[in-house]
């Protein structure tokens, strides 16, 4: 199973730089996931390899390991931790797509369109089944704790969201709110991980939870905005999605804030219908290019992103911190 595709190119972004930089581990991490799932159901390494191959940017499990690094951790358990990682973001997706009704996921069927959605829980059901058992045998009570709460935190930001659809009233700090429990909290979870068996100190731990806090919002901010302004042939993603499943993500909340009372009908005639199409999308559209909205919510992307790489200032100037720091430039300025 090819989990994470690395790139051999010259002229190289920050991200293939990231993935070059833990090359060897990510074999590690492949391997690890396959030999897991080894034994398993054939729907489950069917279903699951198909999400896992989707073409994601494996942030997630990366961070993990990255952060380990830049604590100077030299064993090896931060590969079965980023495996733990993979696998609980995996089965949050396949929760999303079935609770979303989504038929495509990075510009390719979506697992419960080819299967169905019973199997899609069931299999996301297992793979955070088998993540908790990893963890088990890791044996730290720590790692445990903290992916258990993040869990908690996860499932109660898809509650929340499921709450505010189409629900104009939703302002921007319960946005806030949402993606800080349904993105930010695993980005965190991934960056403690490295920390905890890095055996840093307190206060390293808490930078690490921080940037990773503030680096999922900022990344789920730039991801809720190509929703509405992505050119598929470039990110692959069929713009406008958000808007059919009636999500309040942070470019509706403020295009809806700053129109005027004949504007603010007509986004709630288009809201609240039984299903959109790309004349309704095209409005959307206009009005948010009208009050400069796309701007501004990368503005407040980058906001967060300066966050990010602030919490990173008790860790002392290195290579290794220098491509932490250029990755999170690449991921508020990206198309895709």
């Amino acid at each position: 199973m090819n989990i994470i595709k690395l790139n051999a190119n010259n002229g190289k972004n920050p991200l293939e730089i990231f993935f070059d930089w833990l090359e060897p581990d990510v074999f590690k991490i492949n391997k690890n996931i396959t030999d897991s799932l080894a034994g398993s159901a054939s729907l489950v390494t069917e279903l699951s390899g198909h999400i896992i191959n989707s073409g994601g940017k494996r942030i997630r499990p990366l961070l993990t390991v990255a952060c380990s690094k830049l604590c100077n951790y030299t064993g090896s358990r931060h590969i079965n931790l980023a495996s733990v990682i993979e696998f609980i973001h995996t089965a949050t997706l396949l929760h999303d797509d079935v609770v979303d009704n989504s038929k495509k996921r990075r510009g390719k069927h979506s697992a419960n369109f080819i299967w169905d959605n019973k199997s899609s829980i069931l299999v996301g059901d297992y793979l955070l089944s088998k993540a908790f058992r990893m963890l088990i045998k890791d044996g730290s009570a720590n790692c445990l704790d903290i992916i258990s709460k993040a869990s908690v935190k996860i499932s109660q930001g898809e509650v929340k969201q499921l709450v505010s659809v189409k629900n104009l009233h939703t302002n921007e700090s319960q946005y806030l709110d949402i993606i800080d429990h349904k993105t930010a909290e695993l980005f965190s979870a991934a960056c403690q991980l490295g920390g905890e068996i890095s055996e840093a100190n307190k206060e390293k731990k808490m930078s690490l939870a921080e940037f990773g806090t503030f680096l999922g919002i900022a990344y789920q901010i730039i991801d809720d905005t190509l929703d509405y302004f992505s050119n598929f042939k470039t990110s692959g993603k069929n713009a406008g999605n958000d808007l059919k499943e009636g999500k309040m993500s942070l470019p509706l909340i403020i295009c809806y804030r700053r129109c005027n009372k004949s504007e603010k009908k007509l986004v709630e005639y288009i809201i609240g219908k039984n299903s959109t199409n790309q004349n309704d999308f095209r409005k959307i559209i206009s009005l948010m290019e009208k009050y400069n909205v796309r701007n501004d919510c990368i503005k407040k992307a980058i906001h967060f992103s300066i966050m990010a790489k602030d919490s990173l200032g008790i860790f002392p100037n290195s290579v290794e911190k220098t491509k932490f720091l250029n990755l999170v430039d690449y991921l508020v300025h990206r198309t895709s």
